[in-house]
């Protein structure tokens, strides 16, 4: 019996393993030590653990998706007064740009286009003309187009310009080496079912303690408030203030040891890596052309445009894949037809041997 009934090549959920699933056969108590102090606060120590071996950071996990926690920082970390310098180039930037409108937050805008990588001498010289600006916050992978974009560049502005440095790492946390004290980073926010390779559920935020203790009364948000999420699992023993996802964070924990085992961050990282040059050449040879250029590529997703031909239909094209076992994802850039592969989960070589064989079959235009 297989563990999957097709492969998701997608940033997320993504293709889990028998043993994570099977880890979720099993019932916790919210209230018990068994649950609360041998798993989430065993969690919550791994988690930071990969961020950084510097002290003063902890790890606070939230209900709900990668969002929930990208708003509960937004709506935690600016108080009153503050106003954050937002980079977009795509999606996700464009979320916290909506985000921070809807709860009323100062915020100035640094878009740079879905194809470009933000400059940091534009960013530098934002800076500078803007005093008010007291928090950065950026994208790390943004998966609209799977660019990387320069965190540590950035950090070192946040540093030099006295600023607090928010990173969404949804998709590069546990999949791309990263250390959060090297690169000033304040609050990193990632999500269960990512690089970790667990079930969607939850999202957590490694932050620095002392940034954190500041934000008392600053939520705009009940249910979203990281402050009051944090001293709760700092004063309970790792007790969540609302109804823990109990089974999703019994296969965060099966995942957080089956990627200890692979060998680490390190590790993964060069199997996404070597997955991703593997689908590009391979598409390439089957005549598909990327949107990016090589050097602004992420090992997580990659976006292709869209053949040239007049028969083609994503759709078609998507439910030919299916058939074969292989799911993709539709493109998100709103000035090019294009789509994304992804290629972090259970993805080996041999998967991608099979994918490539599979869209060579179902390029149906070509017949």
């Amino acid at each position: 019996m297989r563990s999957h009934d097709y492969l998701l090549l997608t940033p997320g959920p993504l293709t889990t393993s028998r043993t994570v699933k099977e880890a979720m056969l099993y019932d916790s108590c919210t209230w018990d030590d068994d649950y609360n102090l041998g798993v989430v606060q065993a969690i919550r120590r791994q988690l930071v653990g990969l961020a950084t071996s510097e002290a003063g950071y902890s790890a606070v996990l939230l209900q709900g998706s990668g969002s929930y926690a990208v708003e509960a920082v937004l709506g935690t970390a600016l108080g009153p007064g503050a106003k954050v310098l937002i980079i977009s180039n795509g999606a996700y930037g464009a979320r916290m740009i909506e985000m921070a409108s809807l709860m009323g937050i100062n915020h100035r805008v640094c878009d740079v286009g879905e194809v470009n990588a933000p400059d940091p001498m534009a960013i530098e010289t934002i800076l500078q003309q803007d005093g008010a600006i007291t928090h950065i916050a950026m994208v790390h992978c943004e998966t609209t187009t799977g660019i990387l974009n320069p965190v540590a560049e950035v950090g070192e502005l946040a540093v030099r310009y006295g600023k607090r440095y928010i990173v969404d790492a949804m998709s590069s946390f546990g999949g791309i080496p990263l250390d959060v004290a090297r690169l000033n980073i304040d609050f990193l926010i990632s999500s269960a079912n990512k690089c970790i390779q667990g079930v969607p559920g939850f999202a957590f935020v490694i932050a620095r303690q002392s940034e954190l203790a500041q934000c008392e009364g600053h939520s705009r948000s009940l249910s979203l408030d990281l402050y009051a999420q944090w001293r709760c699992m700092e004063d309970n023993h790792g007790k969540w203030r609302f109804t823990s996802p109990t089974h999703t964070v019994l296969a965060f924990a099966q995942a957080l040891k089956e990627l200890a085992d692979e060998g680490g961050v390190a590790a993964r990282h060069r199997r996404y890596s070597s997955n991703q040059r593997q689908l590009v050449a391979g598409m390439r040879a089957l005549g598909f052309h990327t949107l990016l250029d090589d050097a602004l590529h992420s090992p997580i997703i990659t976006a292709f445009y869209s053949p040239d031909a007049p028969q083609y239909q994503f759709s078609a094209f998507y439910q030919k894949l299916k058939a074969q076992g292989f799911v993709i994802y539709p493109g998100k850039v709103s000035r090019s037809d294009c789509f994304r592969i992804g290629n972090i989960g259970e993805v080996y070589a041999g998967d991608i041997t099979a994918l490539l064989a599979a869209v060579d079959g179902a390029s149906y235009w070509k017949q």
